[in-house]
């Protein structure tokens, strides 16, 4: 348990930042028997070695691309029936590039481009390639978006109005009470929560100390000790918390592990082809709000998974409500957030440190995906990308 714990403080650090299945279009409902979820563990290693946000250039670009040799989780095996990713007609060449450039200037460790069944442009850089995975950081939150959506299909959820309280009977007596899933998804709680990565005394940077000393009980522990700052559903404010909250309303609901129901959910039915590996936390379970890894091929699988609507894993149009601007910023016209995915004028997408990113236009039949290593976790790199991603929208 000391071990689990000290991998636990430092993917703390990281969050600063019987079943049938409804294949997506071009992948057939696997019959197969799944291969099962294995836990898998890192070597020994000192605590001061597993600080990621002060890991040098040098050790980010070898260690994202390896995160199952320094953290705990869960290995998901690649789907019994891999979706293929079909060769689509090249970007023009001036475009791409263009990409490739912004690769170079922004550390880029892969970027594909699938548009209209095909993949128009893909490439690699820092010594990552095709077959390797790379970690997510807070991409992962739409995954756990997507799992919250199948236990609403599947009916372990009643509804995304029930309170949080129902499933984390915990949380009772606390700012929880009288808030409903559907606002802990939209991070409208009212709860105050502060996210600043560069201030100690922050919630995201107290995750550390309550997994320390209350181990598998940390995320209830911190959560239900804070402070009501506005009535449910009226303010919107960033915390990670909330979706290892979202994480824990799954699992207790579902009865198996973020990684297990992935498996069941997104795995198999997007045809993911190199499996998918998901850190987890003293509890055992996965972490919500960060930490899986994929190759760039099945971050891509999973654009297309929910471009084309997820199939029979989530409700009907849950994309395009979970992508729909349910939280509008005022101070960016058109860029918003919903179900933990960050919405965008006529996109969205999930978001994650160090320039992880799947970009999903809808109007273009388009998914961009991007991995990187940012020399710093957040900055001006995403609005570069961004900006690329409308080009390539506008490319013939």
């Amino acid at each position: 348990m000391k071990k689990l714990l000290g991998i636990m403080g430092a993917v703390s650090t990281l969050a600063l930042a019987g079943c049938s299945f409804g294949a997506a279009e071009g992948v057939e409902a696997a019959p197969a028997p799944l291969a099962s979820v294995e836990m898998v563990m890192p070597p020994e290693r000192d605590p001061s070695e597993l600080q990621v946000l002060f890991w040098n250039d040098e050790q980010r670009s070898a260690r994202f691309r390896d995160m199952e040799s320094w953290f705990a989780g869960h290995e998901v095996p690649a789907a019994s029936n891999p979706r293929a990713l079909e060769e689509g007609t090249p970007l023009p060449a001036e475009l791409a590039q263009e990409i490739r450039s912004l690769m170079l200037e922004t550390g880029a460790a892969g970027v594909m481009v699938w548009e209209d069944g095909g993949v128009r442009f893909e490439d690699y850089a820092l010594g990552f390639g095709p077959d390797q995975r790379w970690t997510s950081f807070s991409v992962a939150k739409s995954f756990t978006s997507t799992l919250l959506g199948a236990a609403v299909k599947d009916g372990f959820i009643g509804s995304l109005d029930d309170p949080v309280t129902l499933y984390v009977p915990g949380l009772a007596g606390s700012a929880y009470d009288g808030v409903s899933v559907r606002q802990i998804a939209t991070m409208t709680s009212g709860v105050a929560w502060n996210e600043d990565y560069t201030d100690p005394n922050s919630d995201v940077a107290a995750m550390n100390r309550f997994v320390v000393e209350y181990g598998p009980d940390a995320i209830v522990e911190q959560l239900k000790g804070l402070k009501r700052e506005a009535e449910p559903g009226e303010k919107w404010v960033y915390k990670t918390g909330e979706t290892n909250l979202i994480g824990l309303v799954v699992e207790n609901a579902v009865g198996l592990s973020l990684a297990e129901y992935a498996q069941e959910k997104i795995v198999e039915p997007a045809g993911f082809e190199g499996g998918l590996f998901w850190m987890t936390d003293p509890r055992g379970g996965n972490i919500g709000g960060c930490c899986l890894s994929l190759t760039l091929g099945d971050y891509t699988r999973m654009g297309v998974f929910a471009l084309e609507g997820g199939g029979d894993t989530v409700p009907e149009g849950w994309f395009a409500e979970a992508g729909d601007s349910l939280v509008d910023f005022e101070s960016r016209p058109g860029f918003g957030y919903g179900y933990q995915w960050w919405t965008y004028p006529g996109s969205y997408g999930a978001q994650g440190i160090f320039g992880q990113s799947i970009t999903i236009v809808p109007g273009d039949n388009l998914v961009v995906s991007l991995v990187s290593n940012w020399p710093t976790a957040t900055g001006a790199n995403r609005g570069k990308w961004f900006q690329m991603v409308g080009k390539i929208a506008a490319a013939e």
